[in-house]
């Protein structure tokens, strides 16, 4: 028998069992992981960079129900405490504004020392292994798997949400298991994913990028804003403030891209009646050279309804407040996103309020879940790792001080 069981070996699974042993030398742990090696979606976070933190890490930038005892977890294992037990580990950090990330850059490296400290320690990694059911009799947990059956003192569900989809691991075990213990599931959603719109304009866009101030809008109401450089794309768009902003952008709702941010909307007008002089003699189709990209400037006129047979002396004043209409406010009608497969991170899971401050089942003692198969999610940027570090750090702590128990 295991003192514990950790099902998953992504990033709070591995953290989790590391963090315990260091803890308690003495207890029996495991990672269950139904991949031939652990760590499979961490080498993929960060575009394969592994952005393990942030140095600016406030409440408005976590999303949760219960979100108080969300953050308590965080400011409990905070940057500097993150960046000492990966240091403990041989992994020091680096960053690139706020973001912290292993000094090699690499996710690889993030996964090797979290494996490597794992097998010095002497946890159990049983790979190529599907638990298919965990029940209780008397004080010991009971799983069944696809190849034997374990028992354990306590159980930590470690198993994620459901980004990234099966390919990475991610096909919603963990909410079946809680579920079988009476645990709520708070409805699952992707985000931090690319965004579906009507695509007559961004499919003859794709591939190019602008930077722009982008806001979701319903009603004419603004929901979230955010900048950076979007992507379009065959299917809508994509891009850093995309991705940050997809949790508002539900169907029915617009993006618009204010794609002159820093420009005043009157300001904005005379620089396009100043062009009109400058190009007069030349098509419209070249009005934007020089400014913005040649397609992009082409689709905006056409979204102005301004003729692209003509020559730029043929705007008149309308037109030109149109056209910088148009371009401070370039609007998408959202259809959707590009699902789970493509997305960073879970929003909902299993409900905190089911849980104690340490983490531990209200419905079933000695029972622990950890990172993202809770209803705790982050911004991009490091949030959502810095979240399975630090919910694993409160969970090791309390398996550890249940089994002296």
């Amino acid at each position: 028998m295991f003192d514990t069981i950790i099902i998953g070996g992504g990033a709070s699974g591995l953290a989790s069992a590391v963090m315990l042993k260091k803890i308690s030398a003495d207890l029996k742990v495991a990672v269950v992981e139904q991949f031939d090696r652990v760590g499979k979606k961490i080498s993929v976070t960060g575009n394969g960079r592994c952005n393990i933190s942030n140095t600016n890490i406030k409440k408005s930038n976590y999303h949760s129900n219960d979100l108080n005892k969300a953050f308590e977890i965080l400011k409990d294992f905070d940057l500097q405490k993150t960046a000492e037990f990966f240091s403990s580990i041989g992994v020091e950090l680096a960053f690139e504004g706020n973001k912290a990330y292993p000094r090699s850059f690499q996710a690889s490296s993030v996964v090797d020392a979290l494996r490597f400290a794992a097998t010095n320690l002497k946890v159990d990694i049983i790979a190529g292994t599907t638990v298919q059911k965990v029940t209780k009799s008397n004080n010991s947990f009971i799983l069944k798997t696809n190849n034997n059956t374990l028992t354990a003192k306590t159980v930590i569900v470690a198993t994620g949400g459901l980004a990234g989809g099966s390919k990475l691991g991610s096909n919603g075990d963990g909410y079946k298991f809680l579920k079988s213990f009476g645990h709520k599931i708070i409805e699952e959603k992707p985000v931090i994913v690319q965004v579906k719109t009507e695509n007559t304009l961004t499919k003859i866009l794709k591939g190019i990028k602008v930077n722009a101030k982008v806001s979701v809008i319903n009603s004419n109401k603004t929901l979230a804003t955010d900048s950076g450089e979007v992507l379009f794309c065959d299917y809508g768009l994509s891009g850093p403030p995309i991705l940050q902003l997809s949790r508002f952008a539900k169907k029915g709702t617009e993006i618009s891209l204010d794609i002159f941010s820093d420009i005043e909307f009157n300001n904005l007008v005379d620089l396009i009646m100043k062009r009109k002089q400058i190009f007069s003699s030349l098509p419209l189709t070249e009005f934007f050279a020089g400014l913005i990209h040649k397609k992009l400037g082409q689709a905006i006129l056409k979204d102005a309804d301004i003729s692209l047979n003509n020559n730029a002396d043929a705007l008149t004043k309308t037109d030109c407040i149109n056209i910088a209409a148009t371009l401070k406010n370039f609007r998408f009608k959202v259809l959707g996103n590009t699902g789970f497969v493509n997305a960073q991170a879970t929003s909902g899971g299993a409900d905190l309020n089911d849980f104690d401050d340490n983490l531990m089942s209200k419905k079933t003692a000695g029972l622990f879940a950890t990172g993202e198969v809770l209803d705790v999610d982050g911004d991009c940027g490091g949030y959502n790792l810095q979240w399975a570090w630090s919910s694993a750090y409160r969970v090791a702590n309390a398996v550890s001080c249940y089994i002296q128990e």
